[in-house]
Order: C-alpha cells, then structure tokens, then sequence
C-alpha cells in the first residue's frame, strides 16, 4: 500500500463517516440482477395420470404468500408449498409429493380460474361445468355454488376490499355480481348451497364486426378476463371478439362508462385480436392484456384515451390458455408463451428483449407473482409441470438516509475535527441527479464550526416526478378542482362525495 499521501487516508475515512455504510433495504426490482434462477419444477399428476394445469394464484397474505394455488383439466385444485428445497437430483413427480400440502376434485370438469378469499381461508373456482364453488381450504368442504351462466366460467375477480363481493365472466358472454351474503334457500343435487347473481350484463363485447361472420360460423363472444377495479366500484372487461377492453360502474350497468384499445379508430377491414388476460397492479394504476397480436399492452387508468402507455413484443399468444401479469409493484411484466418460454419485460425499457424464462417443454399458459416475495412467479406449462423463478440478486444500490444520520450523529465533534484539520482540499460535490453521496466525494466542512448532520434533500428529478405537472412551492391549500384531478382521489375518493365512474376515469372521445 502506497503511504506517501497520508491525507487520501484521511479522506477516505472522512467520506466513509459522513457518507455512512451501505445497509440493505426492502428489494426492489430495478435494483436487482436481470436474470431469473428456476428453483424448482413441480409435476402435475394425480394417482399417476398427468394433466395439463389451468391457473395459478398465490395467497394474498404476507403469512401465506409461499403457497399458489393449481387448478387443471381435471378439476383438481391442489396447493403447494414453494419455500420447500427442490434438489436437481429429485424428480417432478417427488418434488410434488414433497411440496403438496392438499388437493381435492373440486369439479368433474375444467377448473380455468382460481381466486384466494377471506385471508386465504376460502378459495374460488370456476369451471367448464358453467359453475363456481366456494370452498373452505382447511376442510376441503364446499360452502355454495354458484350458479347462473350458461357457459363456461373462465374468469373472476374479487372485490378489493369487500371479501363477499366478485365478478365473473363466461364463455357464454356475460359477465355477473355476485354478494356472498345473499341469502338462498335451494341446493344442488348433492346438497350444496345454490346462490344466484345479484346483477348480469349479457353480449358485454358484441361488437359489429364479429356479427358479420361467415355462414355456419358463430360469433365468438366469450369473456376472456374480468378485473375488480381499485376504486372499489369499477370493474373492467375484455372477450375474445376484439382488443376493447370496457369499464362499468357496478352501480349502473346499462352500458360501459369508457373504453380502452391499441388503435382508438380501428377500421372495419382490419383483422380483429382478442385479449387473453387482464392484470392490475398493486396500486390500481395500471391495467395490462395480453393480446392475439403477440404483444401486451399497458393502459394509465388516468388516461385512458390515449390508448396504450407501452406495448411490450417478443412472446407468441397463439391461444387464449396465454396468460400474463403486471407485477404487484408494476415494474415487471410476465407472459407465457406458445413457444415454450415465459418472458419478463421491465416496465421502463418497453422496447428492450424480454427476459426469457427457459426450461418449458409446451405452451406456457397460466403465471403469476407472489405478492410478498419481490422476484419470485411462477409458470405452468402444458409440459404438465408448474415451475417455480426467483431473481438471481437481492441487493440493493441504495442505502437508507436514517442510516447515514445514524453514523453522522455517532461520531464525535472532536473526532471530526481532528479528522478534517489535515484535510485543505477542496472535494468534489456530488452529481444533482444522484440521491447517493459517492465514496470521493465528501462536504467542505470548516473546522471552526461544529460537525451538523447534513440536510437531505430531494432531488430535482424527484421532485418533478411527484409534483405532477404543480409547482413544489405553491400553497398547500388545494382547490376542489385540483382535488378531483389528483391521482390519489381518483382511487381512493372522499365517502363524502357522489360521483360516478366518469370522475375516476377519463371517457374515450
């Protein structure tokens, strides 16, 4: 080690003082490494016959959020533990036997959707047997079905926040309310509780287009995919006919309140793509579809007739078992595909290659992310396997300013000073853009004035991200028309205000 400059000694000691160490946060997805390790594959079979799985979901609970949900062809729903070790040298069918915590034939039919209720206790699922059943997890006992479609039940959604509440939508074109606490006197022929719809809207996505079809062809009118809003009374829609997706307000449901496409003047000539799937993040911010044309679109609910924020491209949607979704904090997107890979786009680089998840034999048809654990999603495949992905680094490039208080304060004046005395050069002031203090750069401190904490300031980049178009230094006295316009009225609106639909999203012109 080079001793002639003993002040660089002093300097870096100085700047790993004020600067504090680096201590480890939260994860956060931009903050870690771009690939994805398989941590295990997990075989979908039951008494030895395999069968392809259908849908997956994790619990929603932070306690719970290790467990997804299988739901297949045969009916079965099955859960699993993903925290268990699956060692290379073990097979899929002993991974399965060692990470299954229950399963259960839940329909003599199909089961295309599942959705976790009441803190993971309940559990959803909707079948090609035209019903949904409500089933408790721990007992394995059917609390009612649900019955009213006349179609295949390919997708819910339940409300956010109350548990009672979901919306459903069929094959047959409808989509349908239903409130758990309805009460209902008549059963099934094996004896479970019948509850009927409380609302139905019929042909939801008939359009003109799919009217004039050819002789001996029926329109295709299916609902593909239903989202309870965040907002709590909206819901959105989308079917196999084309690439609208609609939003209602469950309050009034004569007609969609707006709508939201890839091309707003779409012509008659041009060929017609369904949606496969919708996803909404965490926030209620964002609403993506994945659609026939290959390629997954991105809609701001705050401005929705301006059509797609992004188009993510790179993944084959050649059938609508393709599902995909927007990560809980919206800053990845996962979609299977026809080719056998899933695909990971960042939410910011639309335009650069996806991340492509290999180890698939088949379509890669239903995904999902864990809602607790940053990272961690998995995918299904017709290679009847469930594959379980967790990013590769968990460290983070940022450190806490609580921590870089902590080391300021824990370090004497008279140490400081003693430090600094020896120290005359003038350091380098740190970038404007940058929110960290390099190990270089350190504050010009006078050794007559007593050591402060530094002042943390929030960058300018920062501050026009949540300034929102206002200026930082105009009063804090909002006007009732600023208060309508704010992103945080648009999801969560004063109980004291009557409004509809059309306050929370932008109509389409």
């Amino acid at each position: 080690m080079d001793h002639s400059n003993p002040q660089s000694l002093f300097r870096h000691i100085t700047s790993r003082e004020l600067n504090g160490f680096r201590v480890r946060k939260r994860p956060y997805m931009d903050a870690v490494g771009s690939d994805f390790n398989e941590i295990g594959a997990i075989a979908v079979d039951h008494n030895g016959s395999e069968t392809p799985p259908l849908a997956l979901s994790f619990c929603k609970s932070a306690k719970n959020s290790h467990i997804v949900a299988l739901s297949d062809e045969d009916g079965y729903v099955s859960l699993f533990d993903t925290r268990r070790k699956f060692p290379s040298s073990t097979s899929y069918q002993e991974n399965a036997e060692k990470s299954k915590i229950c399963d259960w034939v839940a329909h003599h039919n199909a089961v295309f959707d599942v959705c976790w209720m009441k803190g993971d206790t309940q559990i959803l699922t909707a079948s090609g047997d035209q019903t949904m059943k409500l089933w408790d997890v721990e007992a394995k006992q059917c609390l009612g079905v649900l019955t009213g479609h006349t179609g295949s039940v390919k997708s819910m959604s339940s409300h956010p926040i109350d548990v009672d509440v979901i919306v459903s939508g069929s094959r047959d074109g409808s989509f349908c309310l239903w409130d758990m606490r309805c009460n209902s006197t008549s059963k099934s022929r094996r004896g479970e509780l019948c509850i009927g719809s409380t609302a139905v809207v019929k042909g939801a996505h008939l359009s003109s287009q799919t009217k004039r079809v050819r002789r001996g062809k029926t329109a295709s009118m299916s609902i593909t995919s239903v989202l309870y809003l965040k907002d709590q009374i909206s819901i959105a829609t989308a079917g196999a006919a084309d690439s609208i997706v609609k939003f209602w307000d469950t309050r009034n449901l004569k007609s969609a309140v707006t709508q939201a496409c890839p091309r707003p003047h779409t012509t008659e000539k041009e060929r017609l793509h369904g949606i496969s799937s919708l996803s909404q993040d965490n926030s209620g911010m964002f609403v993506s579809a994945s659609c026939m044309d290959n390629r997954l679109y991105l809609y701001n609910m705050l401005q929705l007739e301006k059509g797609p924020l992004r188009s993510f491209s790179g993944c084959r949607i050649e059938s609508f078992f393709v599902k995909s979704a927007i990560s809980p904090d919206a800053t990845h997107i996962v979609s299977g595909s026809s080719d056998g890979n899933a695909y990971v786009w960042q939410v910011n680089k639309p335009l650069e290659d996806p991340i492509a998840l290999k180890g698939h034999d088949g379509e890669v048809t239903a995904v999902d992310w864990c809602h607790s654990e940053v990272g961690r999603l998995a995918t299904s495949s017709d290679d009847f396997t469930v594959r379980i992905w967790n990013k590769s680094s968990y460290l983070s490039n940022t450190r806490s300013p609580s921590s870089i208080r902590r080391r300021v304060m824990a370090m004497s004046t008279t140490e400081c000073r003693k430090l600094l005395m020896n120290d005359e050069a003038t350091c380098p002031k740190p970038h404007p853009d940058s929110t960290l203090l390099s190990d270089e750069a350190v504050h010009q401190i006078n050794p007559a004035t007593p050591i402060t904490p530094p002042k943390l300031h929030t960058p300018e980049c920062h501050k026009k991200q949540f300034s929102f178009g206002s200026d930082l230094s105009e009063s804090s006295e909002k006007t009732p028309e600023s208060t309508l316009k704010s992103p945080s009225s648009v999801l969560n609106p004063p109980s004291s205000l009557k409004r509809t639909i059309r306050d929370y999203f932008l109509a389409v012109s």
